[in-house]
């Protein structure tokens, strides 16, 4: 049985994730991403599950730096469709509420329907299912929180009213961290970090050696370079295998004109599902 950890509590949107892709697993709920890094880090056996982007939110910027400080691998990813539902203790009412908790990213999804609502405090909590959880455990009858349903059946909250985020082509990509890598045999993916020498033309010539060998670019992220002021973390997802032989021209020619490269993992291209 695989063991995955995950940061939240039980109910989590991380939760979901991690059952969607091991759905008979062992789940280590955590309190910080960096504490699934560092889960991960220790234990060879195990996983760790964390989100890296959302098609509303962005990108989890955090969790890309944290992949550069750990020599963990991705191995997996999963896009999860993410409801959201505003739910409070049973036989609380709408009229009955004054807060609302739930997670900063969450809030900011919800953002015109909070704006709907009178009278009401918006607070900014550590995780979704965490602010189910303490209004559970508190009996806060003047309080409701956003999550998700799961959260809502775990703690025993009724579902004032569903869907209430903004956009509702709303998702989260997650991806899974291991110390053993993996190779994608079919419908692969890349990850990959590097920096450039700080000179006219680094990053076109970078990002040439794939578009000369039509490697398809599925996203680039840009990051600091702590301690070099004005220098910049280049990470980039590309489709194909590191055993193709244009990719891996590819990665040498790369390597050639950059400073620095590092292959973050190659894993099939996720599924998605629903929350």
């Amino acid at each position: 049985m695989a063991t995955v950890a995950y940061q939240g509590e039980p109910g989590a949107f991380s939760e979901q994730a991690a059952r969607g892709l091991f759905p008979r697993a062992r789940l280590i709920p955590l309190g910080t991403f960096k504490d699934v890094f560092q889960f991960a880090t220790k234990h060879p056996a195990a996983f760790g599950i964390i989100p890296i982007e959302n098609s509303v939110y962005g990108s989890v910027h955090q969790n890309y730096d944290l992949l550069l400080r750990h020599h963990l691998h991705i191995v997996g990813e999963v896009k999860l469709r993410i409801q959201l539902h505003l739910m409070a203790l049973p036989g609380v009412k709408m009229d009955e509420i004054r807060f609302v908790y739930s997670h900063a990213q969450a809030l900011g999804q919800c953002e015109e329907f909070l704006r709907t609502m009178r009278d009401v405090n918006v607070v900014a909590y550590y995780d979704t299912a965490g602010s189910a959880k303490m209004i559970k455990e508190e009996q806060r009858r003047d309080a409701a929180a956003l999550a998700s349903a799961r959260a809502a059946k775990t703690y025993g909250l009724h579902i004032l009213k569903r869907n209430v985020e903004s956009n509702h082509h709303n998702y989260t990509r997650f991806i899974v961290l291991s110390r053993r890598a993996t190779s994608a045999q079919v419908n692969g993916k890349m990850s990959l970090v590097f920096s450039v020498k700080n000179i006219p033309g680094a990053l076109f010539k970078a990002l040439a050696v794939f578009a000369l060998r039509e490697i398809n670019l599925l996203k680039i992220e840009s990051r600091p370079l702590v301690g070099r002021p004005w220098e910049y973390l280049f990470y980039l997802d590309i489709e194909g295998r590191p055993t193709a032989d244009h990719v891996r021209q590819a990665l040498e020619h790369l390597s050639e004109l950059a400073s620095f490269v590092r292959v973050l993992g190659s894993y099939p291209i996720g599924k998605t599902i629903k929350g």
